[in-house]
């Protein structure tokens, strides 16, 4: 497996993998921020063409994937270790990614969107934008949102600073929500929710939809 990494402060681009390094940093934090840049919504369509982490202390990690690769051991390794708590926003979408790939099981999971639309009630607006604008006082710059992912080697700088904005806030997010949910007396319910996402995401690469309406 070739596999090569580009290091700059708290931010590095790698191959394929997570580094062996990278991977022994990350199993040493309780909670990891996750999330995925692809060509399209449809997994069984659409490639996967990038992979970015990012822990508690801000160090983000964004690993280019390869047209038609098939696994990513260390990846696989973190995201199905039971110790690790991995935050995404639509958890939903990136979960079945990695299902659909790589044929990993990522567990267990929080999903920020979930979260905000159980505790943030008062709002319609459920979007990573307006809950980094709302909970850290940060406004995203999304105009990089729809681009030309697959030519991951020759990213834009403004590509990979979207792509790195996009995990830096989720472990605060996190924090602020559950606390939110606590003291709405909602964070029971919300763990329950939170444990079925692996069951939509099979039931979405199955093509099922809308099985629970009458």
């Amino acid at each position: 497996m070739s596999q090569s990494s580009e290091k700059n402060n708290n931010f590095q681009v790698c191959d394929r993998d997570l580094t062996s390094e990278t991977l022994d940093r990350y199993l040493q934090t309780d909670a990891i921020a996750i999330d995925t840049e692809t060509m399209g919504l449809i997994p069984q369509r659409d490639r996967l063409c990038l992979v970015q982490l990012c822990d508690s202390s801000g160090y983000v990690t964004a690993i280019r994937i390869e047209k038609e690769q098939k696994e990513a051991p260390n990846l696989k390794k973190l995201l199905e270790n039971q110790s690790i708590v991995k935050i995404f926003h639509y958890a939903r979408f990136d979960v079945a990614q990695f299902k659909y790939n790589f044929g990993i099981d990522t567990a267990p999971i929080f999903c920020t969107k979930v979260a905000s639309k159980l505790a943030r009630t008062y709002t319609g607006s459920h979007g990573l934008k307006a809950l980094v604008q709302e909970i850290e006082g940060v406004e995203l710059d999304k105009s990089s949102q729809s681009s030309d992912w697959g030519n991951s080697q020759n990213l834009s700088e403004a590509q990979l600073s979207y792509a790195a904005n996009d995990v830096r806030y989720l472990i605060p997010l996190r924090e602020q929500l559950i606390t939110m949910l606590q003291r709405e007396e909602r964070w029971e319910i919300a763990q329950k929710c939170m444990n079925v996402i692996s069951v939509f995401v099979e039931l979405d690469l199955m093509y099922y939809k809308d099985i629970f309406e009458h």
